[in-house]
């Protein structure tokens, strides 16, 4: 059976630091009931609650979406049944849009468009593709410090891929470049151009800029072979402005 690891035989948020409590309302005729029921929902939204939460200069008390842009890095690999390959490095160069999910607790849900470079490489075998990716991450904000926030998420990714090259030695002891998703010619027997994975991470801001580290795992079996599979993950580095 032909699969990843063999050759194919006869191929040739203002910023969160912003966020400010207001002062929870106090009666002394509320019932105690009132009382135990506004202490959970307190302790639900991070209690006390806050009068504004943004996000690189956005006030979300006042607006309920950001904007921002990312370039990076990712140090990408392919995993599978038979054996793993080298990381290789990529670049990441991105947009995306973020929107409040509560009034009174900093949570937001982010998403947008990255134009990712992946792959792996093993030996005299470069595996090289170029995808776009489409997170949906839920992100939480709190304090560090008085001028930083940290930023943690997490979320499902899908990702297309729309171009990659194979390089890989040929029948007569020099190289060739084949599709990175050839499943009669490449050496992983073909990649799949869909795939979803899972985003998991964590961001810092101080005004309007932002950096976030993290992993994404393939979740989906981008090998074309039914049974074989190959998962493409990526260790990945950002940094970017939100507006």
């Amino acid at each position: 059976t032909t699969g990843f690891g063999s050759v194919i035989p006869g191929s040739n948020p203002s910023r969160p630091t912003s966020i400010r409590n207001i002062q929870t309302l106090t009666n002394k005729n509320i019932k105690s009931m009132k009382k135990l029921l506004v202490a959970i929902l307190s302790v639900l939204f991070a209690a006390p609650s806050f009068a504004q939460f943004s996000s690189g200069g956005f006030s979300l008390s006042e607006n309920n979406m950001y904007y921002g842009i990312r370039i990076g890095m990712n140090i990408a690999n392919l995993s599978g049944d038979s054996q793993s390959m080298d990381s290789k490095v990529g670049l990441t160069l991105g947009g995306v849009i973020g929107f409040r999910l509560s009034d009174v607790s900093p949570v937001c849900v982010e998403s947008g468009v990255y134009f990712s470079g992946r792959g792996a490489k093993k030996d005299k075998i470069n595996v090289g593709y170029n995808c776009l990716d489409i997170p949906l991450v839920v992100k939480y904000g709190f304090h560090a410090t008085d001028e930083v926030s940290v930023i943690p998420f997490f979320g499902p990714v899908f990702s297309y891929a729309v171009s990659g090259k194979t390089k890989q030695p040929d029948m007569n002891g020099g190289y060739e470049k084949v599709g990175s998703f050839d499943e009669k010619k490449a050496f992983t027997g073909g990649l799949k151009r869909a795939n979803m994975g899972l985003k998991l991470g964590c961001g810092a801001e101080y005004n309007n800029i932002y950096l976030e580290a993290g992993y994404q795992f393939g979740v989906s079996n981008i090998a074309k072979y039914d049974d074989y599979s190959i998962h493409s993950n990526a260790l990945f580095l950002n940094f970017g402005v939100n507006f």
